[in-house]
């Protein structure tokens, strides 16, 4: 009997701790708008593959009543946010101008008022805004995880040199594991 007694408090305990996990955590969605998709001003490698990542997060933080956070570059045409990760009226969205999503726009505030300790990150492009914004969380003192599968990115060419949108993305993730935890969209799902 006090086998099962022991058992029926750790199961308590285990369900209590997995039901909080995200009191302290925000998503952030970055830069999910229109003109990196096909037909933009900037289009990117497979957006469409990246938004549909990005929109089981959305869904499973929405389902858990977890803070969703949207963060949009003032850019036009195509600045509006991507149709399938769209916020709710209720979800704040930050309008920036630099790559940074924490310069000028209020967001840190926004996080300390929610008491937000931990945020998952994921969006567009790999090797700016979501790098940006990650570097700039980490600094400011949050433990970060970015969703690998949930970001994408482009060709980038320097000097002739041309790397291809895969490399640009693996090699960025590969530099952000100093800053954050890197897992696909299954393992963050599963583990939370």
């Amino acid at each position: 009997m006090k086998k099962l007694w022991i058992i029926s408090i750790f199961i308590t305990m285990t369900i209590s701790v997995k039901s909080q996990t995200l009191d302290s955590t925000a998503l952030i969605l970055i830069d999910n708008q229109y003109f990196y998709f096909p037909g933009g001003d900037m289009e990117l490698s497979e957006p469409e593959k990246a938004a549909e990542k990005a929109k089981q997060l959305l869904d499973f933080f929405r389902e858990k009543k977890a803070l969703v956070v949207h963060v949009r570059h003032e850019h036009n045409p195509g600045g509006d946010i991507y149709k399938l990760v769209a916020p709710l009226e209720s979800e704040k969205v930050f309008s920036k101008k630099e790559v940074n999503s924490f310069l000028g726009t209020g967001l840190e505030e926004y996080l300390k008022q929610n008491h937000i300790k931990k945020l998952v990150l994921c969006g567009m492009q790999t090797h700016m805004c979501l790098e940006g914004a990650t570097r700039a969380a980490h600094d400011l003192g949050y433990e970060c995880t970015v969703i690998k599968d949930a970001c994408t990115t482009r060709d980038l060419i320097f000097d002739d040199v041309l790397t291809p949108a895969k490399q640009v993305h693996y090699s960025t993730l590969a530099t952000l594991r100093n800053y954050a935890k890197i897992m696909g969209t299954d393992e963050f799902l599963k583990g939370n």
